[in-house]
């Protein structure tokens, strides 16, 4: 390795090896923690004596060797410049090695050999030599003091003799006035830093010193293990050396290399810690007396490996509990399991040992990995909660708790893939029937299999739980009124299962509770649909999100806060609240409340028009869960991802996603509907008013058959109304159109907006600009980018038909500006062709470095800065507070690498350009 922080040390060394040239004799112990550079040092003595004309001898002990007599002095003597009369004395000498004479034999050969030529000696691990080759080193020491000869020897420090040799080496040595201690000790932070430079240079050097100092202590052995994954991940693509510290295998290694370098002792306590995770209760476990133990502890400590609170890395802890075999590994962790229950710890800190056991027959294990996994949930460990759960499955006995158990597991394993619990569902309703599942329990189990089409199975479960609920607790009573408004806005064939509660008085409770928070947003989403949106609705859909953590609260809360926002007219307002909640279920291991979260964003995106949003939400929503658990439920991603690639030309895309197979029980849901309106769309685009017509038709029939025609879910009679102008039957269009605005009214900014321009396009030429400027002005302030483009455009050409030609222009100019910035290519292309433009959609590398670096939230704040709009304009327009939009700003510029927001614009990669 490299000497860094080293110069005294080399110092005293080299005014050592000069005083022997006088005919001063030295001896050095060079101690210290195993692995901070004591062989290091020795050969820097050997180079330097060999550099001042001294004859260098070396040795190295090993304790495998350690009971080979004279071994140490064999290799000492070995290169040695012996005469030939001395060379044939060795085999007697070495025939009785632990006679007196011996010793004095074999260090007067030494000194001789010094008479000629300074000798410097140099024992490496000397703790490991034989005891004759201690005794023979302990004569000459004591006796070198007016010869040329230096001796420097390498020790662990460790005053605890073995058998048979002397009973202080080295502390006897030490008590001599020319023997002289060095003590090795790991490096500081300017020490990391130092060598970190000069492996790295100064740069890079000083980017990961810090962590390098953090992860081994300073320990230099560690410092070369983490060198090799620096240079390992910087030769990996993305693996990011140059960005910060890596640890890996090389640091792996390198901590195993440092315990089998210790005593056997050393290795069980780090084992031990690594099972146990704490130091009490640590010499119970691995039956050690607690002296060794703490002497264990300290010498770790020392060396680096260990900081105040364990292992400095979890790389560290792994590669020494991997270093155990199976069984023992397993044995530790059943025994320390038990020491926690004895000591009274709380059950979920058992949870991890009693998987790593294996099955454990004890009345507590149960309890401790149902406690293991609420908590390992809460604190976002899903993966962790699983695996507690599926062994208190195994490990139940009684089937009312193994049926509590496994409904659980469900829900947990839901967070992770929707799919993942469907085996159990079965042994579910069989529980069910035997009374040994709650009637709460019975409702999440009906919504698992309606949200996998499983309807008769959970057409049964509702009809008995809902038959038993008039005469249970008032909580179940309110879970069954939740339950019908989840069912009216996501099963509606199925709410009559769910008896309404006689008394008419249906709770709205304004509290901190889940169940208070689950109420009110079923209650609030139910209003949107039916009456449309109001302040009040708005007001308590935002503090159920801003009360809003995904660890203590049911998904269906969330969904139904999110979408009262966004089918009310407040996408802008919904898209913020949803993009936490996104980054929040991430956080937290939870990829299928994650890909539920980001349909509702593409959702979202497209109702703000944002079509390249739209896309990519919905294609990430896909790649997180796999198509199994979607259950009917894959209507929902893919029905924003076929409307947005319609909506920007890409047909055959659309088309594609269109053939991929989807259950047929998703047209029972809300999802079906939302597919179908999706498939009518694309059909519309393409040349096939017939089929379009009959999704339409087909969406407003089931809406209609389940009172939830509500166009701020889906306004079909609008875009039906398109289709029969495409068939040239304008009077059935005016005839829906009409009826869609008296039955919605303004109620729905962005409803209003689009049906009123659908309507213009019924009437004669002259009567069409009030409605479109009204539409535009309506579709402006709900912030549809998309739809407001559609308005101008049909605005700018009543004007332009009507020869208002400047007007037309200035119109048809905005409406283009918007098309391109929403990537709609027909719209685009449409005005170009009317108006004589040229103009062309650039898309966005996939790998840009704006797109990948920056949050959604991120990319809005960016976009909306580079346009020259104030961090208070950015706040209202978003509705979120200044404060966050300075965050915002904050992390932007580190992700981009820029300084201020003047450089924004060039930083940023255009996500719509345009040519004349």
């Amino acid at each position: 390795m490299t000497l860094v922080e080293r110069g005294e040390e080399l110092d005293l060394l080299d005014r050592l090896l000069a005083e022997a040239h006088e005919g001063r004799g030295h001896t050095v112990v060079v101690s210290g923690p195993v692995a901070t550079g004591k062989s290091a040092l020795l050969r820097a003595f050997a180079e330097r004596a060999v550099d001042s004309g001294a004859l260098a001898l070396a040795a190295i002990a090993a304790p495998e060797e350690s009971g080979v007599p004279l071994g140490v002095m064999d290799q000492l003597l070995y290169s040695a410049p012996l005469t030939d009369a001395q060379r044939a004395a060795l085999p007697g000498l070495f025939a009785e090695p632990d006679a007196p004479a011996t010793a004095r034999a074999l260090a007067s050969m030494l000194f001789r050999v010094a008479e000629e030529r300074p000798v410097a000696l140099s024992v490496d691990d000397a703790h490991h030599a034989d005891p004759a080759s201690l005794a023979c080193l302990f004569h000459l020491t004591r006796r070198q003091r007016g010869s040329r000869v230096t001796v420097a020897l390498g020790h662990s420090g460790r005053p605890a003799p073995a058998a048979g040799r002397p009973g202080g080496f080295p502390q006897e040595l030490l008590r001599l006035a020319h023997c002289h201690r060095v003590v090795t000790r790991p490096l500081s932070a300017a020490g990391v830093t130092a060598l970190a430079e000069r492996w790295l240079g100064p740069e890079a050097g000083e980017a990961v010193a810090a962590d390098w100092r953090r992860m081994s202590g300073g320990n230099p052995l560690l410092l070369d293990g983490l060198l090799e994954d620096h240079r390992t991940a910087g030769r990996v693509p993305g693996g990011g050396a140059a960005g910060g510290a890596a640890a890996g295998d090389g640091l792996a290694q390198a901590v195993l290399a440092l315990l089998w370098r210790n005593e056997p002792d050393v290795l069980r306590v780090a084992q031990g810690l690594a099972v146990l995770g704490d130091v009490k209760a640590l010499d119970r476990l691995l039956d050690l007396d607690p002296v060794t133990v703490t002497r264990s502890l300290s010498g770790l400590e020392a060396g680096g490996l260990l900081g105040p609170d364990g292992f400095r890395h979890e790389v560290a802890r792994s590669a020494v509990l991997m270093e155990l075999d199976a069984v023992r590994r397993a044995a530790l962790h059943r025994r320390a399991a038990e020491l926690l229950q004895e000591a009274g710890r709380a059950p979920a800190d058992l949870a991890a040992h009693l998987v790593a056991a294996g099955p454990v027959d004890e009345p507590w294990a149960v309890p401790a990995l149902e406690s293991g996994a609420a908590q390992a949930v809460a604190e976002g460990r899903v993966e962790a909660a699983v695996g507690y759960l599926k062994l208190a499955r195994r490990l139940c006995q009684d089937a009312p708790g193994l049926a509590r158990i496994t409904l659980a597991l469900v829900r947990v394993e839901w967070r992770i893939n929707p799919g993942a619990p469907l085996p159990y569902l079965t042994e579910l309703t069989e529980a069910l029937h035997r009374g040994h599942l709650t009637g709460r329990d019975g409702l999440v189990l009906a919504k698992a299999l309606l949200w996998h089409g499983r309807y008769d199975a959970a057409r049964d479960v509702l009809v008995r739980v809902g038959a038993q609920g008039r005469a249970t607790e008032p909580e179940t009573l309110a879970e069954l009124w939740t339950t019908r408004r989840w069912l009216r806005r996501s099963f509606p064939p199925f709410l009559d299962c769910v008896p309404a509660d006689d008394s008419g008085q249906e709770p709205r409770p304004l509290s901190l509770s889940s169940d208070g928070r689950r109420l009110l947003a079923a209650t609030t989403l139910d209003t949107v649909l039916s009456d449309g949106v109001s302040d009040q609705v708005v007001a308590e859909a935002e503090w159920i999100l801003r009360h809003a953590r995904l660890d203590d609260m049911a998904m269906d809360t969330v969904e139904s806060a999110l979408l009262a926002l966004t089918y009310g007219d407040g996408a802008s307002r919904a898209a913020p609240w949803c993009d936490g909640l996104i980054e929040d279920a991430a956080a937290r291991q939870s990829p299928g409340r994650q890909a539920q979260l980001t349909a509702i964003r593409a959702e979202i995106s497209f109702r703000q028009g944002d079509l390249p949003a739209a896309e990519r939400h919905a294609r990430q929503a896909l790649s997180l869960v796999p198509a199994n658990g979607w259950g009917v439920a894959i209507g929902a991603a893919p029905a924003s991802l076929v409307t947005a690639l319609t909506a920007m030309g890409r047909h055959d895309e659309a088309a594609r996603q269109l053939g991929l197979p989807v259950p047929d029980a998703m047209l029972q849901s809300r999802y079906g509907l939302l597919y179908l309106q999706a498939r009518g769309r694309h059909a519309l685009a393409t040349g096939r008013p017939d089929a379009a017509l009959e999704d339409f038709r087909a969406c407003g029939a089931l809406m209609t058959d389940w009172d939830l025609d509500a166009p701020g879910l889906i306004a079909w009679r609008g875009d039906a109304a398109e289709t029969y102008l495409q068939l040239g039957d304008p009077d059935e269009a005016r005839r829906l159109l009409s009826e869609q605005l008296d039955r919605w009214g303004p109620r729905s900014g962005r409803v209003h907006g689009v049906a009123l321009r659908q309507f213009a396009a019924t009437h004669e030429l002259r009567r069409r600009p009030p409605l479109l400027r009204k539409s535009a002005d309506l579709l402006q302030e709900a912030g549809d980018r998309y739809e407001l483009a559609r308005a101008l455009t049909d605005l700018a050409r009543a004007y332009r038909d009507l020869g208002g030609l400047r007007r037309a222009r200035l119109t048809a100019r905005r409406a283009w500006s918007l098309a391109l910035e929403c990537r709609a290519r027909p719209l685009a292309g449409l005005l170009g062709g009317e108006f004589g433009w040229r103009s062309e959609v650039t898309e966005t590398p996939r790998d840009s470095t704006a797109a990948t670096a920056l949050s959604d939230a991120e990319r809005r704040v960016a976009e909306l800065a580079a346009q020259g709009h104030t961090n208070r304009e950015i706040a209202k327009r978003l509705y979120v507070t200044v404060s966050t939009i300075e965050q915002h700003l904050t992390r932007i510029y580190r992700k981009l690498g820029v300084s201020s927001r003047g450089d924004l614009p060039s930083a940023i990669t255009p996500l719509v350009g345009a040519g004349r």
